[in-house]
């Protein structure tokens, strides 16, 4: 009897449940974004060869005794005050210049390609001025996106405008669009390996024509002596009991495989900051890319 009493209430608890988990994806479906994110943007870093001003930095923060990081809700001091023209309400963007520490090459031109892009900043989070002294001044983390250090540069806050997704579909076979061309030289934090969600760099920018918003499309050639994953050279071919043809077909006579596609976010004067808006399979450094 206590069975039969219970099927009914397990019934419509599990109605209720996947009721609830309906309408928890039909509400995340709808607040699908149309734009990057705000962490995406001002958390995405850049490569440039462009001079970034280090004269207004970090030099501390409370609890400076034995503090070394600083985050979100936490209080910082400047090496500027009232002397140097700061006010209650400044705020501050603060970046930091980092470097590879594995000082790996991953790929044949790597090294080369990240000379030309030039240095890379990670931004680390945004400030506002709570108080000024003479020479110094108190400024609160209002925005985080790593832990802040002693030496991080801060530099006068400007907002950044977040590009619009594009609604177009997908071409997995799309053919060359006849821009330019370059490759995913190294992801953010210098990850080598990458997916839908990632922040890419790429050595095509401004002085190429590239604008905040546009879209690139990455793709990988088959079969070439460059490759970006390690794999046995023409194994399709070599490997007995799978079929053949009468001619090897070579990378240049088949189509490219597009592995997904990514927009703009910012654009320096040799390198472009791509969000990796879809991908179909995971993307190495060394990839190439072209604008669509």
């Amino acid at each position: 009897m206590r069975k039969i009493t219970c099927y009914p209430i397990l019934k419509m608890a599990l109605m209720c449940s996947l009721g609830i988990l309906a309408a928890a994806s039909l509400a995340f479906a709808q607040q699908s974004p149309n734009a990057p994110r705000e962490a995406d943007v001002y958390c995405s870093g850049l490569a440039t060869t462009q001079p970034i001003p280090n004269d207004t930095y970090v030099i501390s923060g409370e609890n400076s005794s034995y503090r070394m990081t600083y985050s979100e809700g936490e209080q910082v001091f400047l090496n500027r005050g009232a002397d140097q023209g700061v006010k209650v309400g400044d705020q501050y963007t603060v970046m930091r210049r980092v470097r590879e520490p594995l000082k790996y090459k991953w790929f044949t031109w790597q090294p080369q390609l990240m000379r030309a892009m030039g240095p890379v900043y990670a931004d680390i989070g945004r400030l506002r001025v709570v108080n000024v002294l003479a020479k110094t001044s108190i400024a609160e983390v209002t925005y985080s996106c790593d832990m802040m250090y002693r030496g991080d540069i801060a530099l006068p806050f400007a907002p950044r405008p977040a590009p619009a997704f594009h609604d177009v579909k997908f071409d997995q076979f799309a053919p060359p669009s006849g821009k330019p061309t370059a490759m995913v030289v190294t992801g953010k934090d210098f990850a080598q390996l990458v997916g839908t969600g990632s922040i890419v760099y790429v050595n095509l920018g401004a002085t190429q024509g590239v604008k905040v918003g546009d879209y690139f499309r990455v793709f990988r050639y088959q079969g070439t002596r460059n490759q970006t994953a390690y794999q046995t050279a023409n194994t399709s071919y070599k490997m007995y009991g799978y079929g053949s043809t009468p001619v090897a077909y070579h990378w240049d006579n088949l189509p490219r495989q597009i592995l997904g596609e990514g927009i703009v976010l910012r654009a320096s004067p040799n390198s472009s900051t791509v969000l990796l808006t879809h991908t179909l399979v995971e993307i190495f450094a060394g990839d190439y890319v072209e604008l669509e």
